[in-house]
């Protein structure tokens, strides 16, 4: 199966955004580890002062995420997909709070610059033709010790956590997207996963886009070896920035 890329998969996106909040609700701990990944990045105050950049928002659960760790925080919220983005922002949220329509790589264009003081991703790297130029671009606009967390579904590189993500994608998550009419989507989900960077291969591509103490973390229960938190930084003044060695 190929996989959907760019216009492709943000008009998906826009079919399933009706439906995409309720059939996310099914995964118990949806939420719970998006709020996990978001405590993660380690914001001091609540957040006050700080600025967070947001990419891929989806309908906003990544964002609500950012604000139960940051209460104080602003945040800039980016997605490709229209119909997503719409869902997000006609949500209730504090005046700090703001959406942007265009995809990542185009941030400059948009009018996103930064600099941005900690940038969150949700299950988004899977579905970018250029992790690395999306990499670069959100290394650019963290400032200097800024921090990124990216919460994604990257396989352990086990056997066994391979073939439970399948079972549970072809038992549960492509029949739910089946009764929306969105079995493509989920179907590309199934297989984007399986495609994409193991946890210590995408740990490694972090470390050569420059960010310093990249590394993985695993969440609790069922998708344990299946979604990871990954972390890095800027490096800050000084520190210089460090050469992408082979992977």
């Amino acid at each position: 199966m190929t996989l959907m890329r760019d216009a492709d998969l943000a008009a998906a996106f826009d079919h399933a955004a009706p439906a995409y909040d309720r059939l996310v609700g099914l995964n118990a701990g949806y939420h719970r580890d998006l709020r996990r990944s978001a405590r993660r990045l380690r914001l001091p105050d609540g957040g006050a002062g700080r600025h967070i950049l947001d990419i891929g928002c989806g309908t906003g659960a990544s964002t609500a995420a950012l604000l139960r760790a940051a209460p104080l925080a602003r945040v800039t919220a980016v997605d490709a997909s229209a119909g997503m983005l719409e869902r997000a922002a006609a949500k209730r949220w504090p005046a700090g709070v703001t959406f942007v329509h265009t995809p990542v790589e185009r941030l400059a264009a948009a009018g996103v610059t930064g600099p941005f003081d900690a940038a969150f991703a949700g299950y988004l790297f899977r579905n970018v033709a250029d992790p690395d130029a999306v990499l670069a671009t959100v290394h650019s606009a963290l400032r200097s010790g800024g921090r990124l967390a990216v919460h994604e579904y990257s396989l352990s590189g086990s056997a066994g956590h391979r073939a439970l993500w399948s079972a549970v994608c072809r038992a549960v998550i492509i029949p739910a997207g089946t009764v929306t009419g969105d079995s493509g989507l989920y179907r590309h989900l199934h297989r984007s996963v399986l495609e994409f960077d193991t946890a210590p291969a995408f740990a490694a591509r972090l470390s050569g886009a420059g960010f310093r103490d990249a590394r993985a973390l695993p969440v609790p229960g069922w998708q344990t070896g299946i979604v990871h938190t990954f972390l890095g930084r800027r490096a800050g003044s000084g520190e210089g920035r460090r050469e992408a060695g082979p992977r």
